[in-house]
């Protein structure tokens, strides 16, 4: 592999050091992220226990999800450019505030409604926290090895959280009950939150230019639409009219969202910066590596209970396994994408992810092969990993300060559209499927061509002349 020569290569590899500042900071950043990672997981081995004691049909189960990912995933692109105009660290502090109390009352909740009330308030809480906490980052960390470090570490926790909240669930649900979940986030909030103002610095444009109100209406209900359809299609199929209507309203808010953008003198959207290179493609892939790996991690829990009839302690012990490798990844991360640079990084992840996923076509019924589970799962997600810290460098590269909260907005947006697409998308063949291993083995095949095509057309699609790939509009040569 050719060395990327966009900058040289000795800076490129030195350890920034952090002051102690610098590292309180990091901190409250990354907890603040790990916190609203963890919520994403660690409800969902507590369903059932929640379900009989709040008196929740089965069917009702869905919305304790979906309550959270309407609003975390719908806002984050307003909320995003509301922190650039309004002010960053006031939103962000907001947002942990909400996010807190709203725990406190899914921890308390007596009714369905309550609990549902409070898992849609931790969403709009994680909505604001999630872009305000990673434009700050970008804000506070200069371009170059100091911020590639900072998002690496930002990276690792947000894919440990994940993973985290998946063995925690089941541990809390069986020693403390259902309720402890919640409890550990409102926990976490009340220790994040007293340290973030003295040490979070204010941050906004320059200017105070007005919001696109029509354009964050059409980008949010559109948005709302996409990520409601496409979570009940996880668990009713897409054969459901408010699903079909779903997708529909969705797909013609964001037709109508981009037509508005180009006709605005403010847009909430930046038609030109969706055009630079590094912004699309590197979104693209960002969407590629989260869809298809949540998808992998689904169908294997399956896989590993249903098939070779793992306990959920067993299970959870697979994925811990995963957990540190990719704890593991993130400290060398920068370090590669310093090396190679963050496209070659990125596609180089890519393919890691998808050859090693192809790996997993050769689990059978076998005892044996919970070993190649964990193997080749733990090595994927390494790869998974670098691709989620290099997109985001990516992304985020050559952005002015003043419109990084728009670019980490895109970031997380896609974090969050790529969680929920996956697995109704693919993941719904395996649970079908009249044979399951059958439907595993067709969802891993997919899953495979879906990420080696990807890192295909990425890598073509950022493949430039010269060194200033940040720059350069999609139309240029």
């Amino acid at each position: 592999m050719a060395i990327d020569t966009t900058s040289p290569v000795p800076d490129a590899l030195d350890t920034p050091r952090l002051s102690t500042r610098d590292k309180l900071v990091l901190f409250v950043l990354c907890a603040a992220q790990f916190m609203v990672a963890l919520d994403f997981s660690v409800l969902n081995v507590a369903l059932p226990v929640l379900g009989a004691d709040l008196g929740m049909s089965p069917s009702a189960l869905q919305w304790a999800v979906t309550a959270f990912a309407l609003p975390s995933g719908g806002f984050l692109l307003l909320f995003g450019r509301m922190g650039d105009l309004y002010g960053r660290r006031k939103l962000f502090l907001s947002g942990l505030a909400l996010f807190g109390a709203a725990s406190l009352l899914a921890t308390l909740a007596w009714d369905p409604a309550s609990f549902l009330a409070g898992r849609a308030l931790q969403g709009l809480g994680a909505a604001a926290i999630v872009p305000t906490g990673m434009s700050l980052l970008t804000t506070t960390f200069p371009e170059g090895p100091a911020r590639d470090r900072a998002l690496g570490i930002s990276g690792t926790l947000l894919s440990l959280g994940f993973t985290v909240g998946m063995v925690a669930g089941g541990t809390l649900t069986d020693t403390l009950g259902w309720r402890s979940t919640m409890g550990l986030l409102t926990l976490f909030a009340l220790i994040v939150l007293p340290l973030a103002p003295a040490l979070l610095p204010e941050s906004r444009t320059p200017d105070r230019p007005r919001l696109d109100v029509p354009g964050a209406i059409t980008v949010t209900g559109g948005l709302l639409a996409l990520i409601y359809a496409l979570s009940t299609a996880a668990d009713h199929g897409f054969g459901r009219a408010d699903v079909v209507a779903g997708l529909v309203a969705g797909l013609l808010l964001l037709a109508a969202f981009v037509k508005v953008e180009s006709r605005s003198t403010q847009p909430l959207v930046s038609l030109p910066m969706l055009r630079r290179r590094t912004v699309a493609w590197g979104n693209i892939g960002g969407l590629v590596t989260f869809s298809m790996m949540s998808t992998v991690v689904f169908v294997l829990t399956l896989y590993l209970q249903e098939i070779l009839h793992l306990s959920a302690f067993e299970t959870g012990l697979v994925f811990g396994v995963q957990g540190v490798l990719s704890a593991v990844a993130g400290t060398y991360a920068p370090r590669v994408i310093g090396r190679f640079g963050p496209r070659r990084t990125l596609v180089g992840s890519l393919v890691g992810q998808g050859a090693l996923i192809a790996a997993l076509l050769g689990l059978d019924t076998g005892n044996w092969s919970v070993w190649l589970a964990t193997a080749a799962v733990s090595l994927a997600s390494m790869c998974h990993l670098g691709a989620i810290i290099s997109y985001g460098v990516t992304v985020t590269s050559g952005v002015p300060d003043e419109e990084q909260g728009l670019a980490t907005g895109l970031v997380t947006s896609t974090q969050q559209i790529g969680i929920t697409v996956g697995i109704p998308l693919l993941g719904v063949l395996a649970t079908t499927s009249d044979d399951l291993m059958s439907g595993v083995h067709t969802v891993l095949a997919l899953d495979t061509a879906i990420v080696l095509v990807a890192a295909a057309v990425v890598a073509v699609g950022l493949r430039v002349r010269s060194g200033a790939v940040e720059a350069e509009p999609l139309g240029a040569r």
